[in-house]
C-alpha cells in the first residue's frame, strides 16, 4: 500500500465509547477526567493529560496491589485530564467489559490493564492456593458501573462452574469463589513436584471463570 493508504487504514477511528479497541492488542481511552492504568501500559497520547505513579495500595485510589514479601506487585498510575490515551501490555490481548451498578468481576492482578474511576476495587489474596506462590494469587475485585480492560495471552476461554482450573492459567472469575484443590497424580505423572497439583476449584452452577491458553508462573524467590 502506498504511504496515504497506511496512514488511513491504521490512523485512529473517531468517536466511539470511552474504552474502544483500535485492534484486538490496543487500548484507546477518550479520556475526559481520570482513569487508572497499569504502569508502563501507555504507548502515546494527545490531548492534556498528567500521569502520577501508584503503588502499594492500602485502600481507595491510592494504588493498585499491596506488594508482599515476595516483592510482587503491580504498580499502575492515574491518568487525569483530557485527550486519548493509548494502552497496550506485552502484545496481550484486550477484553473490554461493561459492568453494571450490581456486576463484579474479579481478575489476576498482572491482568488488569485500565478500568474506569467510576469503578470500585479491593485487593483480595486466595491464600488457599500455597503451591501457587509463597502468599496465594492476589486478585482484584471490580465492581461497576464503568467499563474494565482486561488482557490475556491468547483468546479467553469462559467456562461455567462446576470446573477446576490451572492457578496460573486463570484470569479472571465472576459470580463464584475459588477454594483450593491438591491432585498429586501430577506430581506422580512426571516424577516430580508439578505447579498443576494445585487447582483452583470452582464448585456450584453459577456465575463463570476465564482462563488463557498460557500458564503465568510466579516469580521465583
Amino acid at each position: 500500500m502506498n504511504v496515504d493508504e497506511f496512514v488511513s487504514t491504521n490512523e485512529p477511528e473517531a468517536g466511539g465509547d470511552t474504552f474502544q479497541l483500535e485492534n484486538g492488542k490496543l487500548l484507546d481511552v477518550a479520556l475526559d477526567g481520570s482513569v487508572i492504568a497499569k504502569a508502563g501500559s501507555m504507548i502515546a497520547y494527545d490531548g492534556d493529560i498528567s500521569f502520577e505513579g501508584k503503588s502499594s495500595a492500602e485502600g481507595g485510589i491510592t494504588g493498585f496491589l499491596k506488594e508482599k514479601a515476595t516483592g510482587e506487585g503491580t504498580p499502575v498510575m492515574e491518568a487525569t485530564g483530557s485527550g486519548h490515551l493509548y494502552l497496550a501490555d506485552q502484545e496481550k490481548k484486550i477484553q473490554i467489559l461493561d459492568l453494571d451498578a450490581d456486576q463484579s468481576i474479579s481478575v489476576n492482578g498482572t491482568d488488569v490493564l485500565a478500568f474506569e474511576s467510576s469503578v470500585d476495587y479491593e485487593i483480595r489474596t486466595v491464600e488457599s492456593i500455597a503451591g501457587f506462590s509463597a502468599g496465594g494469587m492476589t486478585n482484584v475485585f471490580l465492581e461497576g458501573p464503568g467499563s474494565v480492560a482486561i488482557t490475556t495471552h491468547g483468546e479467553p476461554l469462559v467456562l461455567r462452574p462446576p470446573v477446576r482450573t490451572d492457578p496460573g492459567a486463570t484470569v479472571a472469575w465472576s459470580g463464584t469463589t475459588p477454594g483450593s484443590h491438591v491432585d498429586r497424580a501430577f506430581s506422580n505423572m512426571i516424577g516430580q513436584s508439578s505447579e498443576e497439583t494445585y487447582q483452583l476449584e470452582f464448585t456450584g452452577s453459577e456465575g463463570f471463570v476465564v482462563v488463557q491458553p498460557y500458564e503465568e508462573r510466579a516469580p521465583q524467590q
